[in-house]
């Protein structure tokens, strides 16, 4: 298949017929005619069926469907990149990140660097670990955040801050300033777990299997910002990363870190040898002074 029968084949998808579809494109209704035709008998079957005056893919092209929607996203991304090389701009700065960096941290960041960077322009993406060097490893964003080192052998893993595991109570379940808690004290508790888990929750649940009587974890969320909601609901308590728990005390809930300490650590991932563009380098100066503003809290 070439391009211009991808084209085709994306905007009769969205509009249902081909003169909207030619009109979509700003071509003549003959070329977009054609043009079905022509990806028709290259692949040997019909893509549209006539159902009741539209046009809808036939079980086929429903197939190929979300192929041809990663390529259609490629192209349009290939599209921006080359109309920002024409104008001269900087080239764009594509960041992901992971859950709860992705709630205060790096959107902060990002609006700080455009800022000072008024022509770059910036993509983020919310990811797993190893998610992001599956991207990073194809060339589809520029840079990643993570609490998590993916140890891999072609990513360049910095770590850039350390802070420390938070628990999250209900406003009054800790003694006034208190400095730290011992999970201990999370004996026989109500408490919130992570549905998906990472390694940061693999670490904490498999710690807390120590605890007796164990704490009981009922209710199971997506993510650690859901995990925050449901302490400020009074469903338990919840063991955090400290960029979840930053802020938690304007929302009603108390915080402190365990002890001993579990430490967690911010890294960027990079690929190896790459050369950072001076948006990145500037971008990460500010991640590390935003985060650690936020940790200070």
């Amino acid at each position: 298949m070439r391009l211009r029968h991808i084209e085709v084949i994306d905007a009769i998808m969205q509009t249902g017929n081909l003169s909207a579809a030619a009109e979509f494109l700003c071509l003549p209704l003959e070329t977009v005619t054609a043009t079905l035709q022509e990806a028709e008998q290259a692949l040997g079957f019909l893509l549209f069926a006539k159902v009741r005056g539209r046009l809808q893919a036939t079980p086929e092209t429903r197939v190929l469907q979300p192929e041809l929607a990663t390529l259609q996203s490629n192209l349009e991304r290939l599209r921006r990149q080359a109309h920002g090389l024409r104008l001269h701009q900087e080239p764009p700065l594509r960041v992901d990140c992971t859950q709860p960096l992705a709630q205060q941290l790096v959107p902060k960041a990002i609006a700080a660097l455009r800022r000072r960077f008024q022509d770059t322009t910036c993509s983020l993406a919310a990811h797993t670990s190893h998610e992001m060097v599956r991207r990073l490893l194809l060339h589809e964003s520029d840079l990643g955040l993570s609490l998590h080192n993916p140890d891999h052998p072609q990513i360049t893993c910095t770590p850039l801050l350390e802070g420390k595991v938070q628990l999250l109570a209900p406003h009054g379940w800790l003694a006034p300033r208190q400095k730290y808690i011992a999970l201990q004290e999370t004996a026989g508790q109500s408490m919130i777990g992570l549905e998906q888990q990472d390694p940061l929750s693999q670490n904490l649940e498999n710690r807390l299997q120590g605890v007796r009587p164990s704490p009981r974890i009922q209710t199971r969320v997506q993510t650690y910002q859901m995990m925050r909601s449901m302490v400020e609901a009074g469903e338990g308590l919840a063991l955090v990363d400290p960029f979840t728990a930053a802020g938690s005390q304007a929302s009603g809930i108390d915080r402190c870190p365990v002890s001993p300490a579990i430490p967690v650590t911010l890294y960027s991932l990079t690929l190896n040898e790459q050369k950072p563009s001076a948006a990145q380098k500037t971008f990460l100066e500010i991640v590390e002074e935003k985060a650690e503003a936020m940790l200070a809290l």
